[in-house]
């Protein structure tokens, strides 16, 4: 590797040209498992296990991507405010989805985490799996788990759901796109939505809407019931 490309600005260059790669892949193929950010991240650890980087000097520059991720959650707001009159029609459905996906969400992780013996660290870490990486760091952070671990489970269990999620909706029939919309956000959060847009923009309005509320339910519900199963 070049001295060049050993820097911050080096590494975001080499992530953004990874991304467009796997975009524009995804694009010709259509192929689920082809998924850009999946094949990003597979692109970035051959480029990085060929040339020997290890993963501390490459944070130095994903550090500068990360930033983003606030605002980019603040960004959602642009679609949900066009689907306005929509939600509120569906205000009630919409808040009692939010808290049965939120506690779904938290219990799906934590409850095979401790049937497999895993610490109480990795068990809160696991909890948050399904809201943003900001929020799941913020609340592992607080509870005395592993932020990095949950970002690592988090951005994992994204990709997953934008992949399998689509096919997994349409073979249980689901045929409300604000009901697609809402399962995308609440399981695969900031990830889930992007492939949600990708499909329409009510989907994706539903799907940023499901990922802010499920990432507020998720804070209140995790310390509650982390505490009381672990």
């Amino acid at each position: 590797m070049t001295t060049v490309l050993l820097t911050p600005i080096g590494f975001v260059t080499l992530t953004f040209c990874a991304y467009g790669i796997a975009r524009l892949v995804y694009r010709k193929s259509r192929f689920f498992l082809f998924h850009p950010v999946l094949m990003a991240i597979v692109i970035l650890i051959m480029i990085l296990k060929a040339g020997g980087v290890p993963y501390e000097e490459y944070k130095k520059g994903g550090d500068l991507i990360t930033i983003f991720l606030g605002p980019a959650v603040v960004a959602i707001g642009v679609p949900l405010y066009r689907e306005l009159d929509k939600i509120r029609r569906q205000l009630g459905a919409i808040l009692l989805t939010t808290i049965f996906g939120s506690l779904i969400g938290i219990v799906s992780a934590v409850i095979p985490a401790m049937i497999a013996g895993a610490s109480k660290e990795v068990i809160i870490s696991l909890a948050p799996k399904s809201v943003t990486t900001p929020i799941a760091m913020a609340i592992s952070g607080a509870l005395g788990g592993l932020p990095p671990l949950s970002a690592v489970i988090v951005i994992s269990s994204g990709i997953l759901g934008a992949v399998i999620g689509p096919t997994v909706l349409g073979f249980l029939g689901v045929t409300s796109r604000s009901a697609f919309g809402l399962a995308m956000g609440f399981s695969a959060h900031g990830i889930g939505t992007a492939r949600a847009l990708e499909i329409g923009e009510e989907e994706g309005s539903f799907s940023g809407l499901g990922l802010c509320l499920n990432g507020i339910m998720t804070a209140v519900f995790t310390p509650i019931i982390v505490g009381w199963l672990v």
